[in-house]
């Protein structure tokens, strides 16, 4: 088995609730806060504050989890390096989902505007 698709395999069986807390931490401790975080997790999957907490208590795979997503049209625009990979050359369509959560958390850990994370006025 190559190292990519048990890496696949892995980040499909992970379970959100068990990497949200370190989302929150990585932003907070860069003085982000939490309404931020959920701000840039439900521009990306649609998710409001209610559904997100679902998904947390009920501990659901990032499988299921982008499963029920409402991905933003916008996805395409985000781009760059994350965990050593171009998100945008990424071809597991999961972990490039997943792959774009980490690079918006990433992003709004390093103190990006909102505005850019967001990709608002972007084509």
């Amino acid at each position: 088995m190559s190292a990519l698709k048990s890496q696949d395999e892995r980040i499909e069986q992970m379970i959100f609730a068990s990497v949200y807390p370190h989302y929150l931490t990585k932003v907070e401790k860069k003085g982000r806060t939490k309404d931020e975080l959920h701000q840039v997790i439900k521009w990306l999957t649609g998710y409001d504050e209610k559904k997100l907490q679902e998904q947390i208590d009920d501990k659901v795979t990032f499988k299921i989890f982008f499963q029920n997503a409402l991905l933003n049209p916008n996805v395409r625009l985000i781009k760059g390096v994350i965990c050593g990979y171009r998100v945008e050359e990424i071809t597991n369509p999961l972990t490039q989902k997943v792959r774009y959560l980490d690079k918006l958390v990433d992003e709004l850990a390093k103190g990006r505007k909102m505005e850019k994370i967001l990709r608002v006025g972007a084509v």
